[in-house]
């Protein structure tokens, strides 16, 4: 058989590891891999985890989380980076100056809390990341409760929502990124909230404001799809889309998922981001 080389488009997750394979790592991986991308991965933490909660949190020393990431860059040209759990303060300062010079473009989900309650970062590590990593982010993602993390009130209705948005973009939150093209994005995610349809709102910093809506998907087998969602911006991204045409994939991407969902476990299904093909 003859050999032939396949060049993929890589993408570096930096994130905590699932061991139930739901979330984080995991998830990521599988969707660069649905979206045909090669993924490459930065270990932020180690969780015990599975369907139904977290056991224990291991986090990565700083040293060992720069080097994973420098090892990549220094040998791949990566074409989009995306963070998801960031377990400290040390921990966002250590990305940010591993990723100093890069201009791949970066999503940033600032990874809160777990879909099953367990809290995996702090506010304090909400502040050092909007210090540290939102300034160099093409786009972040926060759902409605870490929006409201990040801007120290309520955010729950689609008017909040977008008014949230817009001033996660407008202020100096948002990314100034050699990659970007002069604006800076950030789409709040309304999955979270009750309703029959699922409204996401995606604002520029320079005033563009755009709804994404979608029919939620029953049955609550959500962990992970905010880690999936981000993930498919930036392989979106890498790809060579712009920013609203990724968000707007990226959601229909979830949607199936959502809808091919799977239960490994007695507690919380996750998506599927191979769900629907043969």
């Amino acid at each position: 058989m003859k050999r032939t080389e396949n060049k993929k488009r890589v993408i570096l997750t930096i994130a905590g590891s699932d061991s139930g394979g739901g979330a984080g790592i995991q998830a990521d991986l599988k969707v660069f891999a649905a979206l045909g991308t090669f993924g490459a991965s930065a270990i932020t933490a180690l969780t015990a985890q599975n369907t139904k909660g977290v056991r224990s949190i291991q986090n990565a020393t700083m040293k060992s989380l720069r080097d994973q990431i420098e090892a990549v860059l220094e040998d791949m040209n990566v074409a989009a980076i995306k963070t998801g759990m960031i377990p400290g303060p040390g921990h966002v300062k250590a990305v940010a100056a591993a990723l100093a010079g890069t201009k791949a473009p970066l999503v940033v989900d600032p990874v809160l809390v777990a879909t099953t309650g367990a809290e995996l970062a702090g506010q304090k590590t909400v502040d050092a990341m909007a210090k540290h990593l939102f300034p160099i982010a093409r786009v972040i993602t926060p759902n409605l409760m870490e929006a409201g993390a990040i801007l120290g009130r309520t955010v729950e209705s689609v008017e909040e929502q977008t008014a949230a948005a817009r001033d996660l973009a407008g202020r100096d939150l948002a990314a100034r990124h050699p990659a970007s093209d002069g604006h800076a994005w950030a789409v709040v995610t309304g999955g979270d909230r009750s309703g029959r349809r699922a409204t996401d709102v995606l604002a520029s910093s320079e005033g563009d404001v755009r709804l994404f809506r979608s029919r939620r998907i029953p049955g609550g087998n959500s962990h992970g799809s905010g880690c999936m969602f981000a993930s498919a911006i930036a392989a979106h991204l890498a790809l060579g889309r712009d920013v609203p045409e990724a968000v707007h994939r990226a959601k229909r991407f979830v949607a199936n998922a959502l809808a091919h969902a799977v239960r490994p476990g007695k507690g919380h299904g996750s998506p599927d981001p191979f769900g629907g093909r043969e």
